[in-house]
Order: structure tokens, then sequence, then C-alpha cells
């Protein structure tokens, strides 16, 4: 089945794939809807794949920050727009997963299963109380001034994406990379656009793979919230020897990874009520 294209809310949005469930893939800094593209293409055999450029992200269109609850109202949207009556299953990643947290938070009833990838319980107390004072210094280091280059733009607030985008090892073409994708930064650190402080506390309700990269300087979830998942029935972890970017340095294993989970934990029903009970697996670094 060849892809199809359509728009909601000003965001053109691509289907490709068939089948009873419909995949949602949320990106994050500093990408666009191709770094799913290993991924759709191993999925779409068994089901619609539907993937779009955050608001602000895609450098063909103007600078469009979006604060977190028309974030997640246009979420909502683009579910009802191409899975009506059904839920979806979100695919997430970086900041992919903050905005989809926050839609499965707010919309439960619009979410099947998560698959989350390298960022968990991000503004949980445990997170804060896990990283080392050199970790938190890192974090605020590169994302400060990702924020300050939101701020500056034009040429200088590119050239400053694309060199800390370099020094973490990001495989996104820097041509692709500029100032306007940084805007969850700055909501982050300064504020703007409303801030993330009303954003809810990561706590998934439904089915939940959480993949992670193990080779980084600090990590984007605490022990508890591995602890907690992999307690948790219908919920599995996986790590695998890599960056942030698990989908690019390992995309054969870690497409096999999903397709697996997602076989072993059929959506049930239409009703977001507890957890169905799905065989549970460890946290294993490949």
């Amino acid at each position: 089945m060849q892809a199809s294209a359509t728009a909601i809310g000003g965001i053109p949005i691509v289907i490709e794939g068939e089948g009873a469930d419909t995949l949602l893939f949320l990106h994050g800094w500093p990408d666009t809807l191709r770094l799913w593209d290993t991924t759709v293409a191993a999925l779409k055999g068994r089901y619609r794949c539907v993937r779009f450029t955050l608001p602000g992200f895609d450098p063909d269109l103007p600078a469009r920050g979006t604060a977190l609850e028309p974030m997640t109202a246009l979420l909502a949207r683009i579910v009802d727009g191409v899975s009506p009556g059904a839920r979806v299953t979100l695919l997430l990643h970086d900041w992919g997963c903050a905005f989809g947290y926050e839609l499965a938070a707010q919309h439960p009833e619009k979410v099947a299963r998560i698959v989350a990838v390298d960022v968990g319980d991000h503004n949980s107390r445990a997170l804060q109380r896990s990283l080392t004072a050199k970790a938190r210094m890192q974090v605020f280091a590169y994302q400060v001034w990702l924020a300050i280059a939101w701020f500056v733009r034009g040429g200088i607030g590119d050239r400053m994406t694309r060199v800390m985008a370099r020094a973490l090892r990001c495989r996104t073409d820097p041509a692709h990379i500029t100032w306007q994708m940084n805007y969850p930064y700055a909501m982050q650190w300064f504020g703007s656009l409303g801030g993330l402080r009303h954003a809810q506390r990561v706590d998934p309700h439904c089915p939940l793979l959480y993949i992670y990269g193990q080779r980084k300087p600090f990590m984007f979830h605490s022990p508890q919230w591995l602890a907690r998942l992999n307690a948790a029935p219908g919920c599995a972890v996986q790590a695998f020897a890599t960056g942030h970017w698990v989908m690019v340095q390992q995309p054969d294993a870690f497409n096999a990874c999903i397709s697996d989970w997602l076989a072993a934990n059929p959506v049930l029903g239409q009703s977001v009520r507890g957890n169905p009970v799905c065989p549970r697996r460890g946290g294993q670094g490949l």
C-alpha cells in the first residue's frame, strides 16, 4: 500500500501500511518524521503507521513554537482524525515522549499502548535525585544552550543548534537542524509559551515498552521507573548498547524488539481500564 497524505491543524500527516491497529509516531529533538523511516518500513506490513513532524520542527515551514496545552489538543485532534473511535499505540522518542505522555494522561481513552524510547519519568523527583551533580550540570549546559539558541534565532541560532547536535552525536543531517526546533527547551528552563510546570507527572495506565540506550553520560529515567515497569503487568524494559538514538544505531534489533512486544501485547477492546495481563520481560542489554 502506498503512503497517503493529509493535513490536520496545518500539520502534514503521512499514513503508510494497513491493519486493524494504528501506530502514531512522535519524534523529538532535533528530528522530523524521517527519524522513523526504518521502523515504519519494518511495521507497515501489519500496522497502519501514522507520522508527522512536530509543529515548529519542519525546517521548510515557518517557526511554530507550541505551548503544552495546544500541543496536547493538536495530538488529540490528530488521533481522532486518523483513528476515529479507536485507540492508537504511541511510539515516542525524546520530546515526543514528554508530549505523548501528556496526551495519554489527559486522554487515556485515546491511547491503548505506548512504546517510549530513552525518556521515562522525566519530570519525577526520583529522576532528579538519581542524577549526580555532574549529570545535572551536563543537562543544564546543553539544554540551556539550546534554549538560548531559540531566543537568538536566525543563522546564529542555527549554528548554535548544529554545534550542540554534533556534540551530542546526533546523526540527523545538519542541514535539517534549525533553531526553531529548540522551543521545548525554552519552555523547560525559561517558562516560555507557558512552560511545562503544569505537565502531569508521568504515570501511564496502559501497557508500556520502555527502550533506552545505555551508552550515555546520564539517563533520562530513574531506577524506580525501570523497577516499576519490570514489575507491572503488560510492561517491559529493554536496554540497548547504544546512545540516545537507538532506532538509528541498532535499527534491526530495535524494530524486532518493538514488533515482538506489539504482537505479544495485543490491543484488547476499546476502553482503557487498567492493564491487560501480558508476559513480562526484564531489561537485558543487547
